[in-house]
C-alpha cells in the first residue's frame, strides 16, 4: 500500500479553481459520468485503430448505483481503466490533463474522434458532495488492478486491488449535507438533465417491461426485469439529414419537450466541422405575435453533455425564441457570461448559426412559397427581430421576408415595390408604403385608400414601428405611413392642388367656431380642402409621433420616455363638405355646438376613441337628433 499527499502544484492551481466555482453541487454527478464516457470512448478508439490488442470494445455501459444504507454513490463504467502507475499522475498529480496528453499522443488519428475531457479536473468534483471517495480500476493493459482512497484532504492511500474486470468505479461516501444525492428521484432527475443524450448507454437501476410470448389463444403476457437505460446514445442531432425524415424530427422534439403538445412548423439541422465543429437541431414553434414566449428553450450540450439552456451570447438573440439542441466540443462545460461574449469560436459559431437559418428560411420559401406564406404569421416575430439586430440577417432576408396586405396578399420588398410603384409615388418622387396595423379598427381609413387604387400593408407584429425605421433607413426613397395617420389626400400627396369652397373669412369664422367647442388638450384642428366626397371630420395621429410612442413602448432606446407622452390627435376638417358648410351656416349656437359634436364622436368612434361617459353622451344625444 502507498501512502502520500495530493501533489496540486501551485502554478496550476488556478484552472482547477476556476473550473469549480460552480454554484450547484449537481454537477458533480455530470462531471463523473462525463469522465467515465470519455474513458469508454477512448477504449472505442484504442481498439479502433489497433492500439489496444486482445481487446474487445463489445456494448459497455455506464452504471449508477446508490445504496442509501451506506450512504454510498456509485458510478461504474467499463472503458479504458488505470492502473496504479496512471492513477498517481492522472489523480493524484492533478496539474497533468489526461485527455490532452491522450488526444496529443494520437492527436492525428483522434482529431475527428470528439475526445475531450480532464480526467483528474474533473474527478475532484466529488468532494463538493462526499467526505471520501474511492476509485477502483483495472486498466484494459494486462496489468494489476488499484484501489484509491481520500478523506478530501492532500492525504490519500493507493493499494492493489482484485477487481477482474476492466474498467472503473467511484465510489462516493455521501456527506451529512449532500444525502438528497442519494434519493433515487434525485438521481434520476440529474441523469435525466444532464445525460439524457450522452453517448454511451446509462444504467440506472431496472425496470418492469411486458412482452407477448406465444400467438392466438397461446398468447401470454410476461413481465421482464430490464435494465432501467435512462438515455439515447444517439439523438437525431448525431446523424446525417439524409439519414433522418420528417417523422424522425418531430419524434425527437416530442423527446425534448414531452409536455408540448403543438408539432413545430419546421426545423433547421445544423452540421459543420470547419472552422469549429457543431451540430444540432433548432425548430421553429408556433409563435404568433407575443414577444414574451418563454426563452432559455434550447439545450446546449458539449460532446452530448447537457450544459445549460441560457444559450445568450452563442445562439443570436433573435433566435433564442426558438427550440431545440446544439452541440459543440468547442465550447467550454463550464463559463462565464462574459467568456463567451470575449470568445472568438462562440461569435463564429453566432454567425454561423444566424447564416444557416437565413438560408434555410431562404430555401423554404423557393420551394414552397404557399406553405411559407400560411406559415409568415407564426414566425415573423422572430425574422423581423432578426432583421433589426443581425445587419447580415437584414440582407439575407430581403429574399424571403413578407410584406401581406389587408386582403391577404403577400409580397417581397422587390414584389412589392414593383406593384405600388405607378400609383403610390408622390409628387418629390418618393415611394409611400401605407399600412394598417388593425384591419377593423382602421376599416375605414383602408377602405378610403383602397378606393383610390391604393395598396395596403398589415403590419401588426408588437416591433412593427421599429422595423418601418430599418427600412426606411436601409432603403432608398422610401417611407411608410399608417392609413389613418392623414387625410387620404395628404397620405400620398400628389401634384394636383385642391379648392376650398370656402373663402378665407370663412375658414377664419369656422375655425373659431370649432376652437370654441374641441377640446385643445386632445385634438389640433386642421382645415383642409378635400374631395367633397370625403369624410367631414377626420381623427388622425401624426405618424411620426405615433411610432415614436410605439417605439419606446416596446424598448426603442433613447426614445426620451416618448411613451408617457399624453395622445394628440390631429382633426382633420373637410372644408368641401356638405355638413361643415352646414356648420357654418347654422344660425342657433346650441345646435352648431351638437353638430360639431355629434361629427367629432363619430370621427372619435371611427378610431375607436369613443369611450365611457363620452360614449353614453354620444348615444343619447344621437337618439335625440333622430326623433
Amino acid at each position: 500500500m502507498t501512502t502520500g499527499n495530493i501533489n496540486v502544484a501551485v502554478e496550476n492551481i488556478f484552472p482547477l479553481i476556476k473550473k469549480f466555482l460552480y454554484s450547484d453541487h449537481e454537477i458533480f454527478l455530470r462531471e463523473l459520468i462525463s469522465n467515465a464516457t470519455d474513458a469508454t470512448l477512448k477504449l472505442k478508439h484504442l481498439t479502433n485503430i489497433g492500439e489496444a490488442p486482445g481487446v474487445e470494445y463489445g456494448n459497455p455501459q455506464i452504471e449508477v448505483k446508490i445504496d442509501p444504507e451506506t450512504q454510498k454513490l456509485h458510478i461504474i463504467d467499463q472503458g479504458i481503466g488505470m492502473t496504479a502507475e496512471e492513477v498517481q499522475k492522472y489523480i493524484n498529480e492533478v496539474a497533468f490533463s489526461g485527455a490532452e496528453e491522450f488526444l496529443e499522443k494520437y492527436k492525428d488519428s483522434a482529431k475527428d474522434s470528439g475526445i475531450i475531457g480532464h480526467f483528474g479536473l474533473g474527478f475532484y468534483s466529488a468532494f463538493m458532495v462526499a467526505d471520501k471517495v474511492e476509485i477502483i480500476s483495472k486498466s484494459f493493459k494486462d496489468e494489476p488492478a488499484c484501489h484509491w482512497t481520500c478523506d478530501g484532504s492532500p492525504k490519500y492511500t493507493l493499494e492493489a486491488s482484485d477487481k477482474t474486470e476492466r474498467g472503473t468505479e467511484i465510489i462516493l461516501h455521501i456527506n451529512e449535507d449532500s444525502k438528497e444525492f442519494l434519493e433515487e428521484g434525485r438521481i434520476s432527475e440529474l441523469l435525466t438533465k444532464y445525460n439524457k443524450f450522452m453517448p454511451v448507454s446509462i444504467k440506472f437501476g431496472t425496470r418492469e417491461e411486458s412482452k407477448t410470448t406465444g400467438e392466438g389463444e397461446d398468447a401470454k403476457e410476461e413481465k421482464l426485469t430490464v435494465d432501467n437505460i435512462i438515455n439515447n446514445p444517439n439523438p437525431a442531432w448525431t446523424k446525417l439529414p439524409a439519414d433522418l425524415k420528417e417523422e424522425d424530427y418531430n419524434s425527437f422534439y416530442r423527446e425534448l419537450y414531452p409536455m408540448q403538445f403543438e408539432e413545430p412548423l419546421f426545423h433547421i439541422h445544423l452540421n459543420v466541422d470547419y472552422p469549429f465543429n457543431l451540430t444540432g437541431i433548432l425548430y421553429f414553434p408556433k409563435l404568433g405575435n407575443d414577444l414574451n414566449i418563454q426563452k432559455d428553450r434550447i439545450q446546449l450540450y458539449q460532446n452530448q453533455v447537457f450544459v445549460t439552456d441560457n444559450v445568450e451570447g452563442i445562439v443570436p438573440e433573435f433566435l433564442t425564441m426558438l427550440k431545440g439542441v446544439i452541440d459543440s466540443p468547442d465550447i467550454p462545460l463550464n463559463v462565464s457570461r462574459s467568456y463567451l461574449q470575449a470568445d472568438g469560436n462562440v461569435k463564429k459559431i453566432s454567425s454561423y448559426i444566424t447564416r444557416k437559418v437565413a438560408d434555410k428560411l431562404k430555401s423554404l420559401f423557393n420551394e414552397n412559397r404557399e406553405d411559407f406564406q400560411n406559415k409568415w404569421n407564426d414566425i415573423k416575430v422572430v425574422i423581423e427581430y432578426g432583421m433589426l439586430s443581425e445587419d447580415k440577417f437584414f440582407e439575407k432576408a430581403d429574399k424571403f421576408a413578407l410584406y401581406p396586405t389587408v386582403d391577404g396578399s403577400y409580397y417581397t420588398f422587390e414584389e412589392l415595390q414593383e406593384k405600388i410603384k405607378d400609383a403610390q409615388t408622390d409628387k418629390d418622387g418618393k415611394m409611400v408604403i401605407l399600412y394598417a396595423s388593425d384591419k377593423d379598427a382602421q376599416h375605414t381609413y383602408i377602405n378610403q385608400a383602397k378606393e383610390r387604387g391604393y395598396e395596403v400593408l398589415l403590419l401588426d407584429s408588437p416591433i412593427v414601428g421599429h422595423l418601418i425605421q430599418k427600412l426606411e433607413t436601409s432603403k432608398e426613397n422610401i417611407s411608410f405611413s399608417r392609413v389613418d395617420s392623414d387625410s387620404i389626400d395628404n397620405l400620398i400627396k400628389k401634384d394636383e392642388e385642391k379648392i376650398s369652397k370656402l373663402s378665407e373669412q370663412e375658414q377664419e369664422t369656422l375655425k373659431t367656431t370649432l376652437d370654441e367647442v374641441i377640446p385643445k388638450e386632445k385634438f389640433t384642428v386642421q382645415l383642409e380642402a378635400l374631395d367633397s366626397n370625403a369624410s367631414p371630420f377626420t381623427i388622425t395621429q401624426p405618424e411620426f409621433m405615433r411610432r415614436m410612442k410605439e417605439m419606446s413602448a416596446t424598448g426603442g432606446g433613447g426614445m426620451f420616455a416618448m411613451g408617457n407622452m399624453p395622445e394628440i390627435y390631429n382633426l382633420i376638417v373637410n372644408t368641401n363638405h356638405e355638413l361643415v358648410g352646414q356648420i357654418l351656416n347654422t344660425k342657433t349656437q346650441a345646435k352648431k355646438e351638437r353638430l360639431i359634436k355629434q361629427s367629432l364622436d363619430l370621427a372619435r368612434l371611427s378610431q375607436g376613441l369613443l369611450k365611457g361617459e363620452e360614449l353614453t353622451d354620444f348615444v343619447t344625444r344621437s337618439y335625440q337628433m333622430i326623433k
